[in-house]
């Protein structure tokens, strides 16, 4: 019986050659045009996305409140991936802000969806589908346990523990890093620090 390391890493090469394909069809396709007029942004999507956003940046530096935000990011989950099963993802925009809702989910699947999704994204033209890419592919691997590429993903042991960030493979460079609008690994490593920064006492 195969052990869950040579597992998991037959899907991360299994995602890459699939992925390797996925994107030259979309290369291809964007080259081509289709020559039909120009697709609108899915506005329950975009209304979705403006408000995940709004949960994860509460007003006057209040601290999210998970038992009000979980909630909220499950239907609106359950609402992206009815939108998805029905075809109603058409622009750059509508993969952009279903890739980002998906990536709050907590399962590994929801995390490799948002990656190929995000991919799509760029493809359309979406430029800040770029970081989500690498953001995305991070968080699945983490997830499976396996160490990320990027160097997006931080974690903490507990809620008074520091954050760490999650191990980093050798195989993506800076300028690899930079295509996709993502932190050097200095820079990454800097935000680590900054993170754990214990805000200054008011006088």
């Amino acid at each position: 019986m195969p052990s869950k390391s040579v597992t998991a890493l037959t899907i991360v090469l299994s995602v890459a050659i699939w992925e390797i394909g996925l994107r030259q069809q979309l290369v291809s396709s964007v080259t081509a045009g289709s020559g039909e007029p120009a697709a609108k942004d899915n506005a329950e999507l975009a209304r979705m996305y403006s408000e995940d956003q709004a949960d994860r940046s509460p007003k006057d530096g209040k601290p999210i409140d998970w038992r009000v935000v979980g909630p909220r990011d499950k239907e609106r989950l359950k609402k992206m991936r009815e939108l998805y099963s029905d075809g109603k993802l058409a622009t750059g925009a509508d993969y952009y802000h279903a890739a980002m809702l998906l990536q709050h989910s907590d399962a590994a699947a929801d995390f490799l969806l948002a990656h190929e999704l995000s991919v799509v994204a760029v493809s359309k033209g979406e430029e800040r589908a770029k970081w989500l890419a690498a953001a995305t592919e991070d968080r699945f691997l983490t997830n499976i346990g396996r160490p990320q590429r990027f160097g997006t993903q931080y974690r903490a042991d507990g809620p008074d523990q520091p954050y760490r960030l999650c191990k980093v493979e050798n195989g993506v460079t800076d300028g690899l890093r930079r295509a996709y609008n993502a932190p050097t690994l200095e820079q990454a490593k800097a935000r680590e620090a900054e993170m754990n920064e214990k805000p200054a006492k008011s006088k």
